[in-house]
């Protein structure tokens, strides 16, 4: 049970790390720092796109338009980290017996 926990933590933690790279690599492409011409580049952005739009789409749906200001990156970095509190407490929860923790 502590393998599994441990391998869906660092799951959270490195989608979470994507997408903070995500938010950042935008705002570099935005301001015209990188060139999205050069394939290593486009490669990245392409891939960091591909792993965080499917959730980032729901929450920019959901979230009103504040014009250039997007943050949906922030909404989704704010539900993984309640994902891995409510995950350490049913983790605690199943491994040591304490269900008050879990209530709490």
């Amino acid at each position: 049970m502590t393998i599994l926990y441990q391998i869906v933590n660092e799951i959270l933690n490195l989608y979470k790390w994507a997408v903070i790279l995500a938010a950042v690599f935008s705002m570099l492409v935005a301001f015209g720092v990188l060139d999205t011409r050069n394939r290593l580049v486009w490669t990245i952005g392409d891939f960091l796109y591909r792993v965080t739009e499917p959730a980032l789409r729901p929450i920019r749906n959901f979230l009103p338009n504040f014009g250039g200001l997007d943050l949906s990156p922030l909404v989704l970095i704010f539900v993984i980290y309640v994902a891995q509190m409510v995950l350490a407490r049913v983790y605690g929860a199943i491994v040591y017996g304490n269900i008050q923790g879990l209530l709490l």
